[in-house]
């Protein structure tokens, strides 16, 4: 072979290998993903991304203006028409949890994650089309009027609710603390019901604790805000310095809508290490695992779960996680089933989006979302119970850690209920 062979040789397979490079970054950077299959050898093309679209706002425009010159009731609201124009382009997604905040809202559902805000203290939610209390928090004016998980909400000062978006449900309900509200409830397939609630000054702690007795840490976990993190610190060292014979904590999730990710995998590392807590799998099906980075005092403890109808997001990661690695038992109803994680983003207006980028899976991989955990130990809180205070559940969660009953083979038969 000549040397001009040689270099005509080199030169093609060079041409070739830059080619196959600047091919694949760019069929990459359009979205399509390339499968390679054995057996016969195939090659499939999927693209992950709709097409390039061309979309022309002329019609848009032409409404705006139609609106602005020639609406009766003058004048119009430009920054309304603006927000409400986004609102309507963002609910076209049919996504409950993807919602557009204008700045009085986005203010509120700050201030609620954070655990103060006024209002009935209710967390909201879209259950096959339906407008649904998720839970009613700890303390709040809802639970006090009897408001509970799972009621749907039927009408709103005698307005109904078909049809509306949980934001427009929140700017309704909300409001100065003093003032009263109406709301009419459905319980299951019972007659619609009113609920007449005083707005009120919603403080709400994140985590509290208290000694059962025996070696039992009870302690109450009810959401997942931006101060969780610190709250569970202090109360981690409080049991850990006030209970030098630990047995066994009952961690309680009932009730708890969820709230920030990162806040269910630093309560996860409290019980183990060096496992994942969490995956979440992107639109393109990327998929990142989040792991325990520390190790916390609960290491080791039998740990018996509490969750509900009401127990959602965040709370069903971190239920989940620790069934996977601690062993944990899970009591009472089945949980709310939300697997969709949101991004937050604010503007410089003070408006701000909820945006649905991913799904979460639990550590096996299951997708949860709109199937919810089922614990080990089913129990049902019935009406009478609630009404004569009655905790059937958080009973048999103490039961079962005073009995020390560590394996599923070793749960009493009529713990069942």
């Amino acid at each position: 072979m000549t040397k001009f062979e040689k270099f005509q040789r080199f030169l093609i397979t060079f041409l070739f290998v830059v080619a196959a490079f600047f091919g694949g970054w760019y069929f990459g950077k359009r979205g399509f993903i390339f499968e390679v299959r054995k057996n016969p050898p195939e090659i499939k093309i999927l693209n992950q991304f709709p097409g390039d679209q061309t979309i022309d706002f002329d019609l848009f425009w032409q409404t705006w203006d139609l609106v602005a010159s020639q609406y009766l009731l003058r004048p119009v609201d430009g920054q309304k028409m603006l927000y409400g124009a986004i609102q309507g382009m963002v609910n076209s997604l049919g996504d409950p949890y993807t919602s557009f905040l204008p700045p009085a809202i986005n203010e509120t559902i700050t201030s609620a994650l954070n655990g103060t805000y006024e209002g009935i203290g209710a967390e909201l939610g879209i259950q096959e089309g339906q407008l649904i209390v998720v839970a009613p928090l700890d303390g709040s004016p809802a639970k006090e009027a009897g408001v509970r998980s799972g009621d749907k909400i039927v009408k709103i000062e005698d307005e109904g609710t078909a049809g509306i978006t949980i934001n427009e449900a929140v700017a309704k309900i909300r409001g100065q603390a003093g003032t009263i509200i109406t709301l009419t409830l459905q319980r299951g397939n019972e007659e619609p019901f009113d609920v007449t609630i005083k707005r009120g000054n919603i403080v709400v702690a994140s985590v509290t604790w208290a000694d059962k007795g025996d070696g039992v840490a009870y302690i109450r976990l009810s959401r997942f805000g931006a101060d969780t993190n610190k709250e569970w610190s202090k109360v981690a060292s409080e049991v850990s310095v006030g209970m030098q014979n630990l047995d066994a904590v009952v961690l309680d999730l009932r009730g708890n809508p969820g709230g920030f990710l990162q806040s269910a995998i630093f309560v996860a590392g409290e019980f183990f290490k060096n496992e994942v807590v969490v995956y979440q799998e992107s639109a393109t099906g990327e998929i990142l695992a989040f792991d325990t980075t520390r190790i916390g005092v609960f290491e080791g403890v039998p740990t018996y779960v509490l969750i509900d109808e009401g127990s959602a997001s965040a709370s069903e990661i971190l239920a989940a996680a620790l069934r996977s690695h601690s062993d944990a038992f899970l009591i009472g109803k089945k949980s709310f089933g939300k697997g969709t994680i949101q991004d937050a983003r604010d503007f410089e207006d003070g408006s701000g989006i909820h945006l649905t980028v991913a799904k979460w899976l639990t550590p096996e991989k299951e997708w949860i979302h709109e199937v919810g955990l089922k614990p080990e130990v089913e129990v049902e809180r019935t009406s009478e119970e609630i009404e004569q205070g009655v905790d059937s559940q958080l009973n048999k969660a103490l039961e079962l850690a005073k009995q020390g009953v560590i394996k599923a083979a070793d749960i009493p038969a009529q713990s069942s209920q």
